[in-house]
């Protein structure tokens, strides 16, 4: 039974190649449309297909050349752009950049497994083939201290541009959900997620009174800390496939603050 949870464990890939969330019911949990630019680190990232970009996943700014994302997001033999000042998916706004990604420049965690996300490692990271250009609308995401572990309950927020329903529409706005932490204590418990999905890596965040089915893979956890400033926690990695909102199976994200050494360890190599 353990090993069958893990195998429906991988957030599935829904018809239009966009990574969203399975969900067998309509009792989604919707977020609400975010304020214009309040989270300017998050980017969408798009591939190519028939001529035109579309949305795939989120992802995190975290320097003016540099996006963080999750791992299963990445499939080499596409081409990727990342669009910066980004909001309503529909419009032209002004703010938009889009950059593309060069294929040598994405680096996948060297221990990500394709087939078990729970496994954890689910973390990639793309150079930009030029700076973005900060502004009020594209800013740069705080990486938490290495090593930060957020109390049970801690308020955070996921944001992202994710299907409302399986295999239903994206929506134009982006989308934010408040999701409070469930400490790896809570979650590792036998009727919670459990000890063989959930590593010490990983954050555990929402549940069936608030989930957030609207958050794109790959997209930020955004915690703020006790001097006001915003930091990106987490990488939304995968949710339960007895939906989003299932009862004790809260989103799963990779946690930033134990990959801190590797984000550093890669830039060094390509960089210089």
């Amino acid at each position: 039974r353990a090993m069958a949870a893990m195998l429906s464990l991988v957030l599935l890939l829904v018809a239009g190649g966009v990574r969203a969330a399975v969900l067998p019911d309509s009792r989604v949990v919707n977020g609400q449309d975010a304020e214009p630019y309040s989270w300017p680190w998050q980017i969408s990232l798009q591939y190519e297909r028939d001529g035109t970009f579309r949305h795939t996943c989120g992802g995190t700014l975290i320097a003016a050349n540099w996006v963080m994302t999750a791992a299963h997001c990445i499939s080499k033999s596409r081409t990727y752009q990342v669009v910066l000042g980004e909001y309503d998916m529909s419009a032209g706004e002004g703010h938009e950049q889009h950059i593309p990604v060069n294929s040598d420049d994405i680096f996948v965690h060297p221990k990500w497994l394709s087939f078990c996300a729970a496994c954890g490692n689910d973390i990639a990271l793309m150079k930009l083939q030029r700076p973005a250009v900060l502004s009020a609308e594209v800013q740069v995401g705080q990486l938490p201290p290495a090593g930060s572990i957020l109390p049970n309950g801690y308020p955070c927020v996921l944001s992202g541009w994710g299907r409302l329903t399986t295999g239903g529409s994206l929506p134009d706005r982006l989308q934010q959900a408040e999701l409070p932490v469930v400490d790896y204590e809570h979650c590792t418990q036998s009727d919670w997620w459990g000890a063989l999905a959930i590593r010490q890596t990983m954050i555990c965040a929402g549940g069936a009174e608030k989930a957030g089915c609207n958050g794109d893979s790959g997209g930020p956890l955004n915690c703020q800390a006790e001097d006001g400033t915003w930091e990106v926690h987490g990488i939304a990695s995968f949710v339960s496939a007895l939906g989003c909102n299932a009862a004790k199976k809260p989103t799963v994200f990779t946690r930033v603050s134990a990959f801190e050494d590797w984000i550093a360890e890669v830039d060094r190599a390509a960089g210089h």
